[in-house]
């Protein structure tokens, strides 16, 4: 039994987040290696006896502060454990400062990178930034670019979802409250964010379009997306008073959060991700991935690093951008329940197939004993 340490943000509540979410549950359901955590002085429950808390935060936010102390801790740590597992995207700064404060002289270290940022970084910058002895990414597609210019350590393992928790159930009568929706409103729901992925404005001038040639219209439609930033403040406020101008912010539905996601993913009827680009966000949306295990069909553009997981069994496909496809497209599903449920039904059996949670945990598991 090898020792672990996961070098992640603070793995506390809420779990809204898909790489904290990933790491923790990656934490509990290891059962051949000890696992180290890093956390705040709020114990997590229920955790099995292989894995101890480190409390080296003190809160859950990762400003300035908290990064010192993550600094800080991993420098104390670094030592002490086998495999040194680093969960966050690296950056120039971070890079610099674990190399030259707290990178382990013993042991092995692991990468597990969830998007290269093509936007940001060519081939000599992910030559200064990937420093460990092993690296894991969540794509293909990733893992052909690395290999093209001179990696020879890529591993590629799909991040898993609990299939457990992420399954088909019917819509929660608190959770329609809670949104101010009933039974027969017909949801779609965007799981994105208001300023990065390229969709909000076009989905705003999308519903107002659409609301004024369907104005009898059954459709709800929810923006499922975190305020992270001021910039995403002021574009919630930008689209709101557009909604209200149009007459239409009675539709509208906003979630900053909410803490059961599996409930708020099972009120969609139809889940639309028509994002322009990925710049920033995982290679695989966990969002997706969760939303296919809770059985709903999918609307996805079809960008490049879609088509790993994509296909015209398990989702819908339209151009980047196109406000008629998406308009041709809810409406085609809204009138076929049976297109939809079959959409939602090969969607739960692809994520049984590649991204069962269970799965990735003993793919990390063989990562771990082979170094």
């Amino acid at each position: 039994m090898k020792k672990i340490l996961l070098a992640t943000r603070p793995l506390v509540p809420p779990w809204d987040e898909a790489s904290k979410n990933f790491a923790y549950f990656l934490a509990k359901s290891m059962e051949s290696h000890h696992v180290s955590i890093l956390t705040t002085p709020t114990w997590l429950p229920d955790l099995p006896a292989n894995v101890t808390q480190i409390p080296c935060y003190t809160k859950n936010e990762l400003d300035f502060s908290e990064k010192l102390r993550l600094l800080s801790a991993l420098r104390g740590l670094r030592n002490k454990f086998d495999i040194t597992h680093y969960l966050f995207t690296p950056t120039r700064k971070n890079t610099s400062l674990i190399n030259f404060f707290s990178r382990p002289t013993h042991g092995k270290t692991l990468q597990t990178i969830a998007t290269l940022r093509e936007d940001l970084y060519g081939a000599k910058q992910w030559k200064q930034l990937l420093f460990a002895d092993r690296i894991i990414v969540y794509s293909d597609y990733s893992k052909h670019i690395l290999e093209r210019v001179g990696f020879d350590n890529v591993t590629r393992i799909y991040p898993g979802t609990d299939l457990s928790l992420y399954r088909p159930q019917p819509k929660d009568a608190e959770a329609l409250t809670f949104f101010n929706l009933t039974p027969d409103d017909f949801v779609v729901m965007y799981p994105g964010e208001y300023v990065r992925l390229g969709a909000t404005d076009m989905l705003a001038e999308w519903l107002i379009e659409y609301y004024r040639t369907h104005p009898d219209s059954a459709m709800k439609f929810v923006f499922a997306c975190r305020v992270k930033h001021e910039d995403d403040r002021l574009k919630k406020v930008e689209i709101t008073e557009r909604f209200a101008a149009a007459g239409i912010l009675d539709r509208i539905r906003f979630t900053d959060t909410y803490a059961d996601m599996p409930k708020l993913y099972n009120l969609a009827d139809i889940m639309a991700f028509p994002v322009g680009d990925m710049r920033g966000k995982f290679d695989v949306p966990l969002v997706i991935i969760e939303a296919y295990a809770c059985g709903k069909p999918v609307i996805l553009s079809d960008l490049p690093i879609f088509q790993e997981f994509s296909s015209d069994t398990i989702c819908a496909t339209i151009p980047r951008g196109s406000a008629e496809a998406l308009t041709e497209t809810v409406d085609t599903l809204m009138r076929n329940p049976a297109a939809r449920e079959a959409l939602g039904r090969e969607a739960r059996t692809f994520v049984e197939g590649s991204f069962d949670l269970k799965d990735t945990v003993r793919r990390y598991e063989d990562v771990y004993a082979s170094m």
